[in-house]
């Protein structure tokens, strides 16, 4: 009944402020603790009583008394933050004040001419010896200081008693900090109300920093973060303290626990919840300004402090950490769903994203062994499940970016090699081989039955595959033959000729296969077959017309007959897998920025002959406005009017151009080492073949396995790495792409719900 009753007395005072149409003194105590004194109301509970359309009607007819409202909340968590919380009374208290700004914030956020007014000095706040702080600011210090509040959110060191308020402002907070781990080596016992408290704090955090929401995309570097900014700056004296309590505490988190089976059923995992908001903040703060190369170091200081992380044992700590959490959708168990099965992969794969991207000894570290396998398979796996989902496209994103990044380090394609042996269900074919092999075919599953909205990034897909193969000592024959199958789909003349930049797909095939070829031909006896078996493939390459006429005749073939992307044949997927399917009507999605080219993400590099990596210049021009428009004038000379028109003409583009760039392109495929490999192998497998009577692939492979090509080939080309390179347009989609994330994780309650979000559009499927 009691808690009704707060229930009721906080709905009354609700309703008091949207009806008063005088402003309310700031000094009326008594009428603004109403709004947290008096009651014990939950998150949920505030969210309901606290209607979107009432603050929104505070805001524009009693904007005094939003404004005082706002003051008097941080106000009290800054008398919080002083006082220490001694009392259970004025805990609630705080976590009342948290409850109540996290609701509205968004709502402040969401006018411009409201945005600025956490950033101004409050009008007779200061009462002559305090300094005077824009209200951001001491929200922001009250919440750092809050964070490692003994007896609230940390535990106390004292035996007895409370600390007092002279401890609170002299503890050192580093001896405070939540888990064991980087830089500190106590783990102080589990405490449910610590971990709750902490959540709310870290919540309100989050709606901090979601200013970043309400401003449309833009790559200008003006537009850093300010809550970031400050937060993480030297201001605030527990910057170090909570970076790594927030890290610590992500890294050490075991969903599983003892590994009794369904206690996730039986017992609320509050960690979980900590967790989740701990891996948000994170991602969030390491904000980094690519374009200061003078600089001596971030002024960001989590950013600072993780790029100087170096350790050994702690980056093995932190790496060992992420790879139990990717990995734990992928526990097999005899008994269904009886262990926990954690939902933010997506924040997990932004942080190592960002640790590979900001700590370049922990990138070193992750692919100086096999560990970077225990990264590789739940990536992949992540690929190949979401792969038909236009709500997880921003999670195929992220997972080809990283490995992109991992792949222009020569250590992944080594690693690679490494057989693979887990049998997590997949509906891939069953196969014998390496981690490689694995890459390659979930790769071409997405590539073939993945999501249409997914084509932006082959040129992603195949780049990495460019990028391991000089490495890839054995290919089993599954993947060979996916690998033909590709080149088969994107070399038939209509596909080549649809859009412009098609046959950049067939060059990257073409590039895989000469690698191979020239450096790993030994061991590759697989791939040497299938492309004897495909090598009409090629011939019709080399002989590809390129006229007026067969242009025309190879699109109008294709509106006839169209393409199947599946015409693979498939053999029988893995026990116990599930095919991918595509997102439930309804579901919520949030929108991308166009995925950056990938000539403007990567730059390519001559491996030279010391093994070291010297940048090659962009040889090949930029992508103009010609470009972009061929795809519709291919449909104006093709698609509508079946050939070419004297009567649809491009003002920018003749006949005689689009020709000539397809006769350029032509002859510059590289097919000479692959036709020079089937002019010395063919007649001799055919020979043989009709020699001995074979029929049997396992006589012909074991004959090429022992063949050889050394002085029959061209000379070794050398090999170009192209490595990802960040810049402000990638650091837009990042932004873009993991606010999405975030708006998407926080319904419970649903903080940003029903705000008028301009960095992104939430869609309904």
């Amino acid at each position: 009944m009691g808690n009704a009753d707060t229930k009721l007395h906080f709905r009354k005072a609700v309703i008091q402020l949207t009806t008063k149409t005088q402003p309310v003194e700031a000094t009326d105590n008594a009428f603004w603790d109403q709004f947290w004194a008096d009651s014990s109301t939950t998150v949920q509970d505030v969210f309901a009583l606290v209607p979107a359309a009432e603050i929104r009607a505070v805001r524009e007819e009693s904007p005094s008394n939003l404004a005082t409202l706002c003051y008097k909340a941080v106000e009290r968590l800054v008398q919080g933050a002083d006082s220490g919380c001694p009392s259970e009374k004025e805990r609630q208290i705080i976590l009342n004040c948290t409850r109540l700004l996290t609701r509205i914030l968004p709502y402040i956020f969401e006018d411009a001419d409201w945005r600025g007014f956490f950033w101004s000095t409050v009008p007779g706040a200061d009462d002559g010896e305090a300094e005077e702080r824009p209200l951001a600011e001491s929200l922001l210090l009250a919440i750092a200081d809050l964070l490692f509040c003994p007896h609230f959110t940390a535990q106390s060191h004292k035996k007895n008693s409370s600390d007092t308020a002279e401890d609170i402002r002299s503890i050192d907070s580093c001896e405070y900090i939540w888990e064991a781990g980087v830089g500190f080596a106590q783990s102080p016992p589990l405490n449910y109300i610590h971990d709750l408290n902490r959540t709310e704090l870290l919540k309100l955090l989050l709606t901090c920093f979601s200013e970043a929401m309400y401003l449309p995309p833009s790559s200008e570097r003006k537009n850093l973060n300010p809550w970031v900014s400050f937060f993480c700056s030297t201001e605030n004296r527990h910057a170090l303290p909570l970076f790594t309590s927030l890290l610590n505490v992500v890294c050490a988190y075991d969903p599983v626990g003892y590994g009794v089976p369904y206690n996730h059923l039986l017992f609320s995992d509050h960690r979980e919840q900590l967790v989740e908001q701990a891996v948000q903040i994170l991602i969030v703060t390491l904000e980094h300004e690519y374009d200061d190369p003078m600089s001596s170091g971030p002024d960001n200081l989590f950013v600072n402090y993780l790029s100087r992380i170096h350790r050994e044992e702690d980056l093995s700590f932190i790496l060992k950490g992420l790879a139990r959490l990717l990995n734990n959708p992928l526990v097999q168990t005899y008994l269904p769903r009886s262990t926990k099965k954690i939902q933010f992969q997506q924040e997990l794969l932004i942080l190592f994203w960002k640790f590979c991207d900001f700590n370049k000894k922990f990138l070193f570290f992750v692919l100086k062994s096999s560990d970077v396998l225990d990264m590789l398979v739940p990536i992949l796996f992540n690929l190949n499940d979401a792969r038909a989902d236009q709500s997880r496209v921003g999670l195929m994103h992220i997972g080809v970016f990283i490995l992109l990044l991992l792949s222009g380090e020569r250590n992944f394609g080594v690693r690679l090699n490494k057989p693979y042996t887990l049998r997590v269900p997949m509906d891939i074919p069953v196969f014998t081989g390496t981690h490689a092999d694995l890459l390659v075919v979930i790769f071409h599953k997405i590539i073939t039955s993945g999501h249409q909205r997914l084509q932006p990034l082959f040129d992603c897909l195949l780049t990495i595959i460019v990028n391991i193969s000089p490495y890839l000592k054995s290919l089993s024959m599954v993947a060979a033959n996916k690998l033909l199958h590709l080149l088969e789909a994107f070399s038939t003349p209509w596909f080549l000729f649809s859009l412009p930049q098609n046959h950049h797909l067939v060059f990257f095939l073409l590039e895989v296969f000469n690698n191979i070829i020239q450096y790993q031909f030994d061991g590759n006896c697989n791939l040497v077959y299938a492309i004897i078996r495909k090598r009409n493939v090629f011939h019709q390459l080399a002989n590809l017309t390129s006229d007026t006429a067969s242009i025309q005749k190879a699109l109008q073939k294709k509106k006839k007959s169209g393409i199947s992307r599946t015409s693979s044949v498939e053999t029988m997927s893995m026990e116990g897998s599930r095919p991918a399917v595509p997102a439930e009507p309804g579901t919520l999605k949030a929108s991308l920025e166009a995925t950056p080219g990938i000539d403007k993400i990567t730059e390519k590099s001559r491996v030279s002959e010391d093994g070291t990596l010297v940048t090659v210049p962009h040889l090949d021009p930029p992508q103009t406005a010609a470009d972009s428009i061929l795809s519709t004038v291919m449909l104006l000379y093709f698609g509508l009017s079946g050939g070419f028109s004297d009567g649809v003409m491009c003002p920018t583009l003749s006949r005689a151009t689009w020709l000539s760039q397809v006769s350029s392109w032509k002859a510059k495929l590289p097919l000479q080492t692959i036709m020079r490999l089937l002019q010395v192998l063919v007649p001799q497998v055919e020979k043989i073949c009709i020699d001995k009577g074979l029929t049997d692939e396992s006589e012909i492979l074991k004959f090429l396995q022992h063949g050889t090509l050394v002085g029959l080939l061209p000379v070794p080309h050398p090999i170009l790495i192209r490595k990802y390179q960040a810049n402000a347009g990638t650091a837009m989609w990042f932004r873009t792409y993991m606010w999405g994330v975030i708006y998407l994780r926080n319904l419970d309650p649903p903080i940003w719900y029903d705000t008028d979000i301009r960095l992104f559009e939430i869609q309904r499927i």
